[in-house]
């Protein structure tokens, strides 16, 4: 895509007509619109054009500009260097009229609030084990899952709900980008693309305008100080002609993806290629082929990773992949003692920290809220409690990069009570008003405040710490102790009552406390090692 592009030459020259210079915050989105002479059969799969930024500091960023409907292409760009930039386009065909279309436009300091453009962009910190902006403040994800979201709402019910979770401490909106089984199409009925049947061949094709929409859905969640993560190819291999990582071929995910990538890549995003599939084993090499190809070119500094199904890791087979940023996993929507176990101590959440190449690691999608459990011959239906311990456990049984809260009736966006679309056996879902304030939400806030008291970034897995771990027996029990490698202070989470039986050693040096309540946000001095009640506690030791 980019071949014709080594050979551009730079002049100093403003684009026609930008007079006075187009002046742009830096972090926030540039946009160039481009109009080409006619019109053309295959905008998709037939036209490239490939719009080449340099920076003050000479820099050069490839960018893939997209078709917009007519003879409209946009290309968009987060500037991160203040001072006068350059672009110049390059096209293929070159008689297309867009080709070597030139203009600059000046970066200035930003004046925003909100620390997504305040303090730059999300990259992975040095350590690799947490996200952190461009000026090195530490990012802490706390996500929320609202995979059909952006497609069903209306402007104005989708701005009361990233209202609400800013106010609650939520910095990541997860959501689906395209149709896919629990959404037919948009509120509008319209559909993110097609199949359509071209000279003996499958052709696919986008539709602009349900791509409009979505923009202002994803400016939304930026414009309220969050990230946005789109999933960009839902994977499920139920109803297989509904998800696009099911139903496209290889060649029709990587458009659709790359489509994607260059409409919100100067969004303040993070991108997760695929959701809910399994990745590995025979299916690695494909999913490796398209990741490579949707991010070939993508916007410099934006994050990626992958949605797998419950239980799947994906980081074995992934990591080296020059795209895969972080691991995402799912340990959701099972309560029995194996799934249990894999979270805290069998499986790849509790040991892959410690391997040489480690990422950072996000649960991405724990127990929902309100869902009725998945445990063959189950029936009660999650509370707060499980999706409490679900995240302390995900935060402190590795470093601790983040975690992600799902309620039934927000994932699915619904407007009156029933089980969501192809979700049977999910239970019925409280319409989305009613499950934005379940009290699990709120919870997540105090977790969040928590998480903003200490230096959270610091913490490892500290064991080593527990005379007793009650775990071993009751798996419901397990106590999860993190501290700072120089073990000056711990955070203890304990989720039944148990009481905090520590090493002589550790409770000598470590001898005062104070009991954080999850539930309530509030604090109380802990005069004995012995949680308040029966309920769940986190306990903060220091000298």
């Amino acid at each position: 895509m980019i071949r014709h592009l080594a050979a551009f030459l730079w002049f100093a020259v403003a684009a026609a007509g930008q007079s006075p210079e187009t002046r742009v915050g830096q972090w926030t989105r540039f946009e160039a619109v481009f109009q080409a002479a006619a019109d053309y059969p295959d905008p998709l799969g037939g036209v490239t054009l490939n719009v080449a930024f340099r920076s003050p500091s000479g820099q050069t960023h490839i960018i893939v500009a997209f078709w917009d409907g007519g003879r409209f292409w946009r290309a968009r760009f987060a500037p991160d260097e203040i001072g006068s930039w350059s672009y110049r386009t390059g096209a293929e065909p070159q008689d297309f009229g867009l080709h070597n279309k030139s203009g600059t436009f000046q970066c200035v300091a930003g004046t925003s609030h909100l620390e997504l453009f305040r303090r730059g962009a999300i990259r992975v910190s040095k350590n690799r084990h947490h996200f952190e902006h461009a000026d090195g403040t530490p990012f802490f994800w706390l996500g929320d899952t609202v995979w059909n979201g952006a497609l069903l709402s209306d402007a104005r019910g989708w701005n009361v709900f990233l209202a609400d979770r800013a106010a609650k401490g939520f910095t990541v909106i997860q959501f689906v980008t395209t149709q896919w089984s629990a959404a037919y199409a948009d509120a509008t009925g319209r559909v993110a693309y097609r199949v359509r049947k071209q000279g003996g061949r499958e052709e696919l094709a986008v539709d602009p305008t349900f791509f409009q929409r979505m923009d202002d859905r994803v400016s939304a969640i930026n414009a309220k100080g969050m990230l946005a993560a789109p999933v960009l190819l839902w994977a499920h291999p139920s109803q297989p002609e509904l998800n696009p990582g099911v139903r496209l071929s290889e060649e029709q995910m990587i458009q659709l993806g790359r489509y994607m990538v260059a409409r919100y890549g100067a969004h303040q995003v993070v991108w997760m290629l695929n959701g809910d599939g399994d990745y590995s084993g025979e299916n690695a090499p494909k999913w490796k082929r398209v990741g490579r190809a949707v991010f070939a070119n993508p916007h410099p500094g934006r994050l990626a990773t992958m949605h797998p199904g419950r239980l799947k890791w994906t980081f074995d087979e992934h990591a080296a992949e020059p795209w895969y940023s972080f691991t995402g996993y799912q340990s959701g929507h099972r309560d029995d003692e194996a799934h249990l176990r894999w979270l805290v101590s069998e499986g790849p959440p509790a040991k892959a920290w410690r391997a040489e190449n480690h990422l950072p690691v996000v649960n991405l999608e724990p127990n929902y809220e309100d869902h009725r459990s998945r445990t063959p011959g189950a029936t009660h239906v999650f509370t707060g409690a499980e999706i409490r311990r679900a995240a302390y456990w995900s935060l402190l049984v590795g470093p601790p990069a983040g975690v992600t809260y799902g309620a039934h009736g927000i994932w699915s966006w619904e407007t009156r009570k029933a089980e969501p679309l192809n979700h049977s056996g999910t239970g019925p879902a409280a319409p989305w008003p009613q499950a934005m304030a379940l009290p699990g939400s709120t919870q997540m806030s105090h977790l969040a405040a928590l998480m903003r008291s200490v230096e959270w970034w610091k913490l490892r897995p500290a064991p080593q710490l527990l005379a007793h771990q009650p775990g071993t027996r009751d798996v419901a029990k397990w106590v999860a102790a993190a501290a700072p490698e120089d073990g000056r202070w711990a955070l203890v989470y304990v989720p039944a009552g148990s009481s905090v039986l520590l090493r002589p050693e550790v409770a000598k040096k470590l001898g005062k406390g104070r009991w954080f309540n999850p539930r309530t946000g509030l604090w109380r001095d802990a005069t004995n090692l012995e949680p308040p009640d029966a309920s769940d506690w986190v306990l903060h030791l220091r000298p």
